[in-house]
């Protein structure tokens, strides 16, 4: 059971999370280096120190980002694909075991709105598909930067956003199937040497599961993950099982997709968190709960334990309860009851087996 956590500057402690009863690391990154860089040794260590150092081990990196470059199959890419792999090697020498990443076009994770009120007071990320046709790119990213005072928008590139009338017109003639070649490309460049330093690369499913501004998304589903572990058949090219991406898609049905992955061996790492569905592709999260979503969280840890599953797994995006202050989605109370919550399903599904 591990809890994400954004380094130095994150408003949570290690001290605090380090208090979750059942909390065995943190997943994190280094967050304050440019896309395509290389990851530096020296940094790696001195993280790795300062985690260890609260009783925390650190296994899982989320995430080392895919310049657009990558994406886009430009001639920079070999640069940046290179420097990805030095950026692997060093995280081996760290014992990281899974690395994290996304191929989506621009955006990381997209809503609407990060600070939806509910009925009870807390605040919730929420997609509204009716705003979005009716908003561009720019307002979109102006409706997030205005949520809340000093936002820092977790897993988002600032600098790239500042580019995105640039980026849009270079994905003007990009495809579905050449987005496909390029990660099939960036995949045959990477997992050797993945392979090569033990670490399994764990892909994160397209958050929504849909295309949004007509950009190409393309890990969506159960057909598409299929696609994606036959680019290059290695149990190194896995999946991040994030059940809140794939619940927004009425189609998902995600312990079934946990057990047919499972069986395969290719989920290296699994998000468990509930969202509730509003209507075709609007959505809102929601607390852990099963009955406060529209997920099953008890089908869900069922499925994993089915499968045996021993890999890293961390509650995903919170509420924000308590008045707490803090970037949306990652605020600890929520997401510390996320991590009990679920906790008490295993322990219960478990001894159930027995």
């Amino acid at each position: 059971m591990t809890f994400r956590w954004y380094g130095k500057d994150d408003k949570i402690s290690l001290k605090h999370i380090s208090q979750i009863p059942g909390i065995n690391g943190v997943v994190t990154s280094l967050m304050h280096i440019n896309v395509g860089e290389v990851w530096k040794l020296e940094e790696l260590l001195e993280l790795k120190k300062n985690v260890n150092s609260y009783n925390l081990n650190i296994e899982v990196i989320e995430s080392v980002n895919v310049h657009e470059d990558i994406k886009l199959g430009l001639p920079l890419k070999k640069k940046y694909i290179e420097n990805y792999k030095t950026t692997l090697r060093n995280l081996s020498k760290i014992g990281i075991k899974t690395v994290c990443y996304n191929f989506m076009p621009i955006f990381d994770w997209t809503r609407t709105d990060l600070e939806k009120p509910l009925k009870d007071g807390s605040t919730v990320l929420s997609f509204d598909n009716e705003t979005l046709k009716n908003t561009d790119a720019n307002q979109l990213f102006d409706i997030i930067k205005k949520g809340s005072k000093d936002i820092i928008i977790p897993g988002w590139e600032i600098d790239r956003l500042s580019a995105i009338e640039k980026l849009f017109k270079q994905y003007e003639n990009v495809s579905e199937e050449d987005l496909w070649a390029n990660l099939k490309h960036f995949l045959e460049e990477i997992i050797p040497v993945a392979k090569e330093c033990g670490i399994n690369m764990a892909i994160h499913p397209d958050d929504p599961p849909f295309s949004i501004f007509g950009l190409p998304r393309i890990i969506t589903c159960k057909e598409s993950l299929n696609r994606l572990v036959k680019l290059v058949d290695d149990s190194h090219n896995g999946i991040t099982l994030c059940s809140g991406s794939l619940g927004p898609n009425k189609s998902n049905d995600i312990p079934s997709i946990i057990r047919h992955f499972g069986a395969m061996g290719r989920i290296h790492f699994a998000h468990i968190r509930n969202i509730k569905q509003i209507s075709n592709k609007s959505f809102h999260e929601s607390s852990h709960l099963s009955s406060d979503g529209s997920l099953d969280l008890y089908e869900i840890v069922k499925a994993y334990i089915d499968i045996g599953f021993k890999e890293h797994v961390r509650p995903d995006h919170g509420r924000m309860i308590w008045d707490e202050k803090g970037m949306p989605g990652y605020g600890l109370y929520d997401r510390a009851l996320g991590i009990a919550y679920l906790n008490g399903l295993y322990e219960a599904i478990t001894k159930e087996n027995k």
